[in-house]
């Protein structure tokens, strides 16, 4: 099972009661955040999320609201006792925005391992055993979305290993895929184990127009976490010149994609109100959700 969690909210600034867009993506103990804007180390506390499990973080551009945190969380979590390394991905200038970022940081007692995106090309890569890949988005400058795919082993059926007398001790072996001897008996996993399962998928795309890529990317995921950074549809030729979404773009998107659940965020903060516009999107793709700070689920 994956947690999800958002850690904020806002767009371009932090409001009093709302931070800026963020999402912790928690797996086996572990976790990832994308995008770490100014405030961001105090939201992740409000949250109760520990930094030291933080094993990368995604940046989806390089816009001020999306990675001006990164000095005091990454110094925060170095106070923390972090020793292991921390991989950080983003587009091509995250190495040189990091060097002027961190310039007042000093010592950081763990390496950072920087990994650029070249755009315009799908990456791909595994975090914390999720497979995780990342596509060019529409916005002022390079932008990434992020899915997040967890392939699930078909489910171990006991009662088929007792009735051909597998010792629990290759129980696990036959659950990993690998084939054990039982007397003269080879035993293979698909008699111990039932029918392939879906994998679990989220996606998460921020600060972008809605391109059709989106919903090849999106296709299918058990939650999609968009923009809306307008509800209103009279803010449709502000959303267009500044390269955003209105909510109603992000429904479509979402009923176009055949996901599961909407969660929309990254609102403007001339929308004191997200959820007043909440029927605008749900008229289109009906699991749509106002994302708030902290708004938690768990996908299994």
């Amino acid at each position: 099972m994956i947690e999800v969690k958002l850690i904020g909210t806002s767009g371009m600034i932090p409001l009093p009661d709302r931070f800026l867009s963020s999402c912790l993506i928690s797996y086996n103990g572990n976790s990832i955040l994308i995008d770490c804007g100014e405030a961001t180390q105090i939201a992740l506390k409000k949250a109760k999320v520990s930094l030291s499990k933080i094993d990368a973080i995604l940046i989806t551009h390089l816009h001020g609201d999306h990675v001006l945190g990164l000095p005091g969380l990454l110094s925060s979590i170095g106070n923390a006792g972090r020793q292991k390394p921390i991989n950080i991905y983003g587009p091509i200038g995250i190495y040189k925005a990091l060097e002027g970022l961190l310039y007042t940081v000093g010592y950081i007692p763990y390496e950072l391992m920087v990994i650029e995106m070249e755009e315009n090309i799908e990456h791909r890569f595994d975090i914390i055993g999720i497979d995780v890949k990342a596509i060019s988005l529409e916005h002022w400058i390079s932008c990434f979305g992020y899915s997040f795919i967890l392939n699930l082993k078909p489910r171990f059926l006991p009662d088929k290993a007792k009735e051909l007398n597998v010792p629990v001790s290759m129980w696990q072996k036959l659950h990993n895929g690998e084939s054990v001897k039982v007397g003269s008996k080879i035993i293979v996993p698909e008699m111990v184990l039932g029918e392939k399962r879906e994998p679990l998928k989220i996606t998460y795309c921020t600060d972008t127009r809605p391109i059709d890529n989106i919903i090849n990317f999106a296709k299918d995921s058990n939650l999609f976490i968009c923009e809306g950074m307008y509800g209103d549809e009279d803010k449709k030729e502000d959303a267009i010149s500044k390269k955003h979404m209105t909510f109603s773009e992000a429904a479509s998107l979402a009923r176009k994609a055949n996901v599961k659940r909407l969660w929309l965020t990254h609102f403007s903060p001339s929308m004191p109100n997200p959820e007043d516009y909440i029927k605008i999107a749900q008229n289109i793709f009906k699991n749509t959700e106002i994302g708030s700070d902290f708004l938690c689920t768990v996908i299994k």
